[in-house]
């Protein structure tokens, strides 16, 4: 993070003392920030907005189990995702990899917004994936993730998803999941027989499929 604050801002030609004065903190502090001294985090929309950085620079937060559809919307809206370009808008306030551990830790999750979660993966390859395996493993959602992460990789033909698809099957669990949704006896019968490979794969009741998400190329 250091080296990529240091780096943006030589970028665009400014001394510390300019990029301070646009940040609106001193050139000592700057400095002390671009030399790891201090954290980041509080300054992150600001860096955002004034360096053009990718989100993965904002704070990772902590999982919420029980958001609301709309917050979810809005948030993957925020990141730039296509099909909800209608809801943009709204500040962003969650990391790419606090949102999509968010959206795979609830029970009901909207399927507008489960079919965008494959696009995060594939938006955003430099989130920080110890701290996504970690968290994933921890609240038992490696199946889930890695089904995700399945799915954009076939879907955009991204090689360079492998390894953290192969670090998440590692740990992979053997007990049967849904891929958040809550399902009665008679869907989970159906989708035994209809689910797709990549669900098979990752020991998931569901029939997403990697031509069936138009936002991942």
């Amino acid at each position: 993070m250091t080296e990529q604050l240091k780096r943006a801002r030589e970028d665009r030609g400014w001394s510390q003392q300019q990029a301070a004065d646009r940040l609106g903190v001193t050139q000592a502090y700057l400095s002390m920030l671009e030399r790891g001294r201090r954290s980041p985090a509080p300054l992150a929309h600001k860096l955002m907005q004034v360096y053009g950085l990718p989100p993965t620079v904002l704070p990772l937060g902590e999982v919420r189990e029980n958001s609301s559809p709309d917050f979810l919307a809005y948030e993957l809206a925020s990141l730039g995702y296509p099909g909800f370009a209608h809801f943009r808008g709204r500040a962003r306030r969650l990391n790419p990899a606090s949102f999509l551990l968010t959206a795979l830790a609830q029970q009901k999750l909207e399927a507008r917004v489960a079919e965008g979660l494959p696009w995060v993966v594939v938006r955003y390859p430099d989130m920080n994936r110890e701290w996504l395996v970690r968290e994933a493993r921890a609240r038992n959602l490696q199946n889930r993730l890695g089904f995700v992460v399945t799915l954009g990789r076939r879907a955009a033909g991204r090689d360079d998803l492998q390894p953290l698809e192969q670090t998440l099957a590692d740990s992979k669990l053997a007990k049967e999941d849904s891929f958040c949704k809550e399902l009665s006896e008679p869907e989970r019968r159906w989708l035994r027989a209809h689910r797709s490979e990549e669900a098979k794969q990752w020991h998931l009741l569901s029939d997403l499929r990697p031509d069936a998400l138009r936002h991942v190329s």
